[in-house]
């Protein structure tokens, strides 16, 4: 009997899923959730090596007026948003649009806070395929 890898024991990476995305040669947006933040990363791949290009968490929202006394939302909804409109702004400044969403084996929640940051990124101009559904209201 042949040993999963690490990762797959660890359920961290879903092999068969980022075989897909890396064989399209798009560039990959992944979003994270912690207890505490959302981190959004704009990641390019070349030779199955990954290079994070653009990193943005919603930590850095309390630098740009969050209120202080609310730092324990900053994983609501509407901090999802701003961190992935955040995010998109940086992407475009550094001459990139086109990416596919990559939300690795976190739970598919409709109007959640993963698609709450996918709307900040459509809103900034990045190209994404999605479903408008999917959005919070």
């Amino acid at each position: 009997m042949k040993t999963p890898k690490k990762r797959k024991r660890e359920r961290k990476t879903s092999y068969k899923k980022r075989f897909e995305m890396l064989k399209s040669g798009i560039p990959r947006i992944v979003i994270r959730k912690t207890n505490k933040y959302l981190t959004v990363q704009y990641i390019e791949s070349t030779n199955a090596k990954d290079k994070i290009i653009v990193s943005v968490s919603s930590r850095e929202l309390l630098n740009l007026g969050w209120p202080e006394k609310f730092k324990g939302s900053l994983k609501s909804i509407s901090a999802a948003y701003l961190t992935g409109f955040l995010a998109g702004k940086k992407i475009i400044s550094k001459g990139k649009n086109k990416s596919i969403l990559d939300i690795g084996l976190q739970r598919n929640v409709s109007q959640g806070r993963i698609y709450s940051a996918l709307k900040g990124l459509v809103d900034s101009g990045i190209d994404i395929s999605h479903n408008e559904k999917v959005f919070p209201n």
